[in-house]
């Protein structure tokens, strides 16, 4: 394929490259010219003109959840079990044409939907699962109802557990067992919960969850594998706690401090971070209502001090439970530009979200192509934009209409130009 006449940002200068060509050999970008590309005329080359629009690496979402994501808490609770998938893959597919070809995702049984979609069953992001959130007895990521035993007690899983969107953990031989679980499910990282949050019922905002005993037992396992920890948590002393124990992304982090900021980036400890509004979610409780708010408060100081500090930031949505929410993640993309100058947040949105994802190792399987940029070597998942997002980052909230092209893997899943 070659792709004519574009204008390239290619994921990390704030320059771009004008008129330029760029040609792809199955499913990676081989080379990107300010020359007219030639010597590539036979059969089966397909030759784009991108008519000068704005060529870009394919966007990406650091805190994705593609089952919690297309399903609801129902669903999970009283839906059949296929259901659940069918809806994780038809979102998958939404995803990607809304421009999104990588996504990590923090929680739920998503290494199967990411082997079919490898494989080319079905059209969808590529995917770094983490499998079930690891929680424990009453944290973010217990789904159990109030009156159910844990298991402990001679209690029974819960419906989230048995279908690997949670897993309750307590102690640091279930929290070992959890973690290899995952590992063996094919996550490419960990996801443990250490705080409280505002989609979970039993447990305030204050509330610190995992001793520093469980944390490293968690970081241990995963190091073992060559891959790391990742953290829900908001408040200062569990950042402090998962620093301590070695994790290696917070995410969320709205209600640090500046000290707690600058320790984040000192150590060189992944934020990563949404922008979130109160809009973003809605709960049908005032208990709820009242820590999304709270939550809500912190995002553009935490932001700042993140900037100030140098702090490795990385974007998601973290959109949950609310399918009829799901393509706020592409308001919530554009919304970067309010925090961060547009180039800075395309950065983001690519190659800087492309770097956390490095942090898999071995257990990143996209590992034969270079992600998040436009360059020799890349994986050619690319959008082509109708507009300048350096100079308007807001054409990026309406990809029906701006993305004319989208390309994951040098195939063209979307072309209305």
């Amino acid at each position: 394929m070659i792709i004519r006449n574009v204008r390239v940002f290619d994921g990390v200068s704030e320059k771009t490259l004008d008129n330029a060509d760029v040609l792809v050999e199955g499913q990676h970008v081989v080379a990107v010219s300010e020359s007219p590309v030639g010597g590539h005329e036979s059969d089966g080359v397909v030759e784009i003109d991108g008519a000068g629009k704005f060529l870009m690496p394919g966007l990406s979402d650091a805190h994705a959840h593609l089952m919690g994501n297309a399903n609801t808490m129902m669903d999970f609770l009283q839906g059949p079990t296929g259901a659940l998938y069918g809806n994780t893959i038809a979102e998958a597919r939404r995803m990607l044409l809304r421009g999104f070809t990588t996504v990590r995702d923090m929680g739920g049984d998503t290494a199967p939907v990411k082997a079919l979609v490898d494989r080319g069953v079905f059209e969808g992001p590529r995917i770094f699962p983490s499998q079930a959130m690891i929680s424990q007895t009453s944290g973010h990521a217990d789904f159990a109802f109030v009156y159910d035993v844990p298991q402990e007690f001679g209690g029974r899983p819960s419906r989230t557990d048995d279908l690997h969107f949670t897993r309750v953990a307590n102690g640091v031989p279930h929290v070992l067992a959890a973690v290899r679980e995952q590992l063996r499910q094919g996550a490419s990282q960990i996801k443990l919960t250490l705080g409280g949050g505002a989609a979970s019922m039993y447990d305030p905002l204050s509330t610190l969850q995992y001793t520093p005993e469980e944390i490293r037992a968690a970081v241990q396992a995963a190091s073992d594998y060559g891959t790391y920890v990742a953290t829900h948590v908001y408040t200062v002393d569990g950042i402090r706690r998962a620093i301590d124990a070695g994790v290696r992304s917070i995410e969320h982090g709205h209600l640090a401090d500046e000290d707690t900021i600058r320790l984040v980036g000192e150590t060189g400890t992944w934020l990563s971070m949404q922008p979130f509004a109160e809009a973003d979610h809605h709960y049908p409780d005032p208990a709820r209502a009242a820590k999304n708010a709270q939550i809500c408060t912190g995002t553009e100081q935490v932001y700042e001090w993140a900037r100030k500090y140098g702090v490795k930031t990385a974007w998601g949505t973290d959109l949950l439970l609310e399918p009829q929410s799901a393509a706020r993640q592409s308001l919530m993309a554009a919304r970067m530009g309010e925090f961060f100058s547009n180039a800075e947040a395309l950065r983001m949105l690519t190659s800087g979200n492309a770097e956390l994802f490095e942090l898999a190792g071995e257990r990143n399987t996209y590992r034969a192509g270079r992600l998040g940029v436009i360059a020799e070597g890349a994986w050619a998942d690319m959008v082509l934009v109708d507009g300048d997002p350096l100079a308007d980052l807001s054409v990026i909230a309406d990809p029906d209409t701006n993305f004319r092209l989208i390309v994951k893997g040098g195939q063209v899943v979307k072309n209305t130009l």
